[in-house]
C-alpha cells in the first residue's frame, strides 16, 4: 500500500471535541431543569425565534404554497423512491410461531415504536431529502406519531423542508433546531409525546447530544462528518472520480473524501485535476479545504488488498468503478451504503434513489447499517409452556439453574414439576404448601 495523497491530521479535533461535550451537557442538563423555559431561551440565543414551535396547519400550508410545482414534483418522486424501498424492508419482517417441542410455542412479534423524532438539518442547505429519509422510514414501519423538526431561517422553517416533511407523513412539525430540539423531541416538550428513537443527520453539537441521550432513547447512529470513498481500477474515468469526490467535499470542511485505486497513474491524474474541478464549485473554499486537510489516494498492487484497506476503513459511501462489480459486491463487508458502477453516484443515494441516506461514520460500518425500517421496530419473543413440556422444560431448566448457582430460578422450575406432576416422586421438598395455606 502506498499513499499517493495522504490527509492533513488536525490535533484540535480533540480539543473541539471536548468543549462540544461540555457544551452539551449544560443545555441538555438546563432543560432536564427548567424544561419548555430552557427551550424557549435556547432558541432565543441561537435562532432568535420567539414565535411557536409547533408548526401550525395554517402556516404550513402557507409553505407549501410557495414550492414551485416542479420542486414538489422532484420530492413526490424521491418520497416514492424511499417509500418503496422502506416498504420492502417492512415486509421482508416477518412475525412467526413454531412448535419447538409438543406443547411448546414460541414466536415472535415485529412491532414499531411509538413515537419517532426526526432531526431534519437546516443550515447551509435545505435538506428537503433527509426530511423524506427519515419521516418516511418511520412512516412505512408503522410508527403510529411522528414528530419532525428543522431549525428555522428568518420567519420559518424552509418551505421545500416543510413540504417533504408534510408527504413523508409528519404528525408534527416543530420549527426548532439545534441541541434544545433534540431534547425537546427525546423529553415530548410542546407536544406530550416523548420521543422513543432520534434520527437523522446534524452538526456536531447535533450528533453529541443525541450520543449524550442514548440509552434513555434509542437513535439511528453515531454520526460524524459526511465521508465519501471511490474503488477505481484502470478502466475508470479521473474526471468522473474527481466531480464525485468534489460532490461530497462540498457536505463541509471536515468532510472526508478518498480514493483507493490499483492504477497509479489514474490516482495521480485525479490528484491532478481536483483543484482544477474544485475551483470551478460555488463553494470552493469548502471543497478545498476538505480535500487538503481530509482527502486522501492510496495505491494498491490488488484487487484484494484494496478491498481490505477499503474494510478498514469503513467508509459512509462506497463507489466502484472498477471492472467485475460483482466481485466487489460479493468481497466488500464494511460500509454505509454501495455504489456500484459509474452510472452510481451517491447523489443517487442522498436524494432520490431510494436507499436511505442516514448512513454510519466513523467505521461504525463494521458493526451497523444506516437508518432503516427495522431502527424503528422491535422484535418480541414470546413463549407458551404447556403442563406436559414442563416434565422435561422445567427439569432441564432447575438443573442449568443449580450449575449456574441461581437457586431461586431451580425453584421456579422444581414447583411446577411437583404441581403438574404431583404423581411422581422428587428429590426436593424446598417450598411445602401448606406452610404459606
Amino acid at each position: 500500500m502506498e499513499y499517493l495523497k495522504k490527509a492533513i491530521s488536525d490535533e484540535a479535533v480533540a480539543d473541539e471535541d471536548e468543549k462540544i461535550q461540555a457544551s452539551v451537557k449544560v443545555m441538555l442538563n438546563r432543560i432536564h431543569d427548567e424544561g419548555e423555559g430552557a427551550v424557549r431561551f435556547y432558541a432565543k440565543q441561537f435562532d432568535n425565534w420567539e414565535n411557536d414551535f409547533v408548526l401550525s396547519e395554517e402556516k404550513k400550508q402557507s409553505l407549501i404554497d410557495q414550492v414551485p410545482q416542479s420542486v414538489k414534483d422532484d420530492i413526490d418522486f424521491a418520497h416514492r423512491q424511499v417509500k418503496r424501498f422502506a416498504d420492502a424492508q417492512r415486509n421482508s419482517l416477518v412475525s412467526f410461531e413454531i412448535e419447538t417441542e409438543e406443547g411448546v410455542r414460541l414466536g415472535q412479534k415485529i412491532l414499531p415504536v411509538q413515537c419517532a423524532g426526526c432531526y431534519v438539518p437546516g443550515g447551509r442547505y435545505a435538506h428537503a431529502a433527509s426530511a423524506i429519509m427519515s419521516v418516511a422510514t418511520a412512516k412505512a414501519a408503522g410508527v403510529p406519531f411522528i414528530v419532525a423538526c428543522s431549525p428555522p431561517r428568518g420567519d420559518s422553517i424552509n418551505p421545500a423542508v416543510a413540504y417533504a416533511m408534510h408527504v413523508a407523513g409528519a404528525d408534527v412539525i416543530l420549527e426548532m433546531g439545534g441541541v434544545h430540539a433534540i431534547a425537546t423531541m427525546a423529553s415530548g416538550l410542546f407536544t406530550g409525546k416523548p420521543a422513543d428513537i432520534l434520527v437523522g443527520p446534524g452538526n456536531a453539537y447535533v450528533a453529541e447530544a443525541k450520543r449524550m441521550l442514548f440509552g434513555s432513547v434509542g437513535i439511528d447512529v453515531f454520526a460524524g462528518p459526511t465521508e465519501s470513498a471511490i474503488i477505481a481500477d484502470e478502466t475508470a474515468d479521473p474526471m468522473t472520480i474527481a466531480v464525485d469526490l468534489v460532490s461530497q467535499a462540498e457536505h463541509g470542511t471536515n468532510s472526508p473524501v478518498w480514493l483507493f485505486t490499483t492504477n497509479r497513474e489514474l490516482g495521480e491524474k485525479v490528484i491532478e485535476i481536483m483543484p482544477l474541478v474544485i475551483a470551478d464549485m460555488p463553494n470552493a473554499d469548502v471543497c478545498e479545504a476538505a480535500w487538503r486537510d481530509h482527502g486522501l489516494v492510496i495505491f494498491a498492487e490488488t484487487r484484494e488488498e484494496i478491498a481490505k484497506i477499503s474494510d478498514e476503513y469503513a467508509c459512509e459511501h462506497l463507489q466502484i468503478m472498477a471492472e467485475d462489480l460483482p466481485w466487489w459486491n460479493d468481497n466488500l463487508n464494511n460500509y454505509g451504503s454501495l455504489f456500484l458502477g459509474e452510472g452510481s453516484t451517491v447523489t443517487h443515494g442522498d436524494k432520490c434513489s431510494g436507499t436511505n441516506h442516514i448512513l454510519p461514520t466513523k467505521k461504525a460500518a463494521r458493526y451497523s447499517g444506516g437508518l432503516n425500517v427495522q431502527k424503528f421496530m422491535k422484535v418480541l419473543t414470546y413463549q407458551e409452556i404447556d403442563e406436559n413440556a414442563n416434565l422435561a422444560f422445567s427439569a432441564a431448566g432447575s438443573r442449568i439453574s443449580r450449575t449456574e448457582g441461581m437457586e431461586g430460578h431451580a425453584r421456579a422450575c422444581d414447583w411446577r414439576l411437583r404441581k403438574f406432576f404431583p404423581e411422581k416422586e422428587w428429590d426436593f421438598t424446598v417450598y411445602d404448601q401448606k406452610r404459606y395455606d
